[in-house]
């Protein structure tokens, strides 16, 4: 069973950063993608960035020039460095991993940026 680990989130003020992580475990199937997605009060869930295992990247509108994911194969780890936060990027952060077979989500971890 594949598990993900998430951790980073917390308060900052705008225009100050924050570094998410999450690791995967349990992971039988190759990665196709590993990636955040996001979700405000109200919202749908959005794209935020993802990642494929050879380092190719999307990324949502919103968040480009200011975020930047990466990732470690080894570690089966995602990272997410967020910058120049807005109080508009406030919501749940949610750690998203697809494999062939799976398509497995965290549990998410708060963002809260104040203005």
């Amino acid at each position: 069973q594949v598990q993900l680990v998430e951790s980073g989130g917390g308060l900052v003020q705008a225009g100050g950063s924050l570094r998410l992580s999450c690791t995967a475990s349990g992971i039988i199937f190759s990665i196709n993608f590993m990636g955040w997605y996001r979700q405000a009060p109200g919202k749908q869930r959005e794209l935020v960035a993802r990642i494929t295992t050879g380092g190719s990247t999307n990324y949502g509108d919103s968040v480009k020039g200011r975020f930047t994911i990466s990732r470690d194969n080894a570690k089966n780890t995602v990272y997410l460095q967020m910058n120049s936060l807005k109080p508009e990027d406030t919501a749940v952060y949610y750690c998203n991993v697809v494999t062939s077979k799976q398509n497995s989500w965290g549990l998410g971890t708060q963002v809260t940026v104040s203005s």
